[in-house]
């Protein structure tokens, strides 16, 4: 293999990541979506979640000053709204009003979840980390909210099959297909028969 210098902001060298939207409120309770490309799981227990927003973004002072938002997982159908919520700012549109998006009260913090989303997690910022131009929000997940229709019962996570993630890689989206899986025990077998 021959490996060649590229310049120091090339992120396009990463993999893909899961493209996810994020609730939070301002002072009033008004609400606002934001389209996040980097957001993972931290910690199980407590289940815990980190999301990276840039400080010049309308939802970071949202977050910063309420302690919480929803982190919800869109699926292919909610491309368009998804990349809305990524190219306007929440300071001089109503995203829910624009996209047309459902907000759903919230059991234990004051974002509202997204009802097309087929997984939304409640979250209040326990810790937060500057890095670069970009803070890191972590949030412990303190509910959890799954579309039944979606949910894979038995491996406790969404059915791939029946909620297709979608994927951010160098400005472009696309969704999770077909593959193999690859299983812990060593085991290669198809997801689909």
């Amino acid at each position: 293999m021959e490996m060649k210098d590229t310049p120091l902001r090339s992120a396009g060298l990463l993999f893909p990541t899961v493209a996810t939207l994020a609730t939070c409120v301002d002072g009033e309770g008004r609400a606002n979506i934001i389209a996040l490309g980097w957001a993972m799981k931290t910690s199980h227990d407590p289940p815990m979640v980190a999301i990276s927003v840039m400080p010049s973004r309308f939802s970071h002072d949202l977050i910063a000053r309420s302690g919480e938002f929803v982190l919800a997982i869109p699926t292919t159908e909610m491309l368009e709204e998804l990349h809305y919520c990524g190219r306007h700012s929440g300071r001089g549109v109503d995203k829910f009003e624009e996209t047309g998006l459902t907000p759903v009260p919230a059991k234990r913090v004051r974002p509202p979840l997204i009802g097309e989303c087929p997984a939304n997690l409640e979250c209040r910022v326990v810790s937060r980390l500057t890095t670069g131009d970009h803070t890191i929000f972590v949030g412990e997940v303190v509910v959890a909210h799954v579309d039944e229709a979606a949910y894979d019962e038995g491996r406790e996570c969404l059915d791939l099959d029946r909620a297709t993630a979608v994927v951010t890689h160098s400005d472009e989206y696309r969704a999770v297909g077909d593959v193999e899986a690859y299983k812990l025990n060593g085991e290669i077998k198809p997801v689909r028969s």
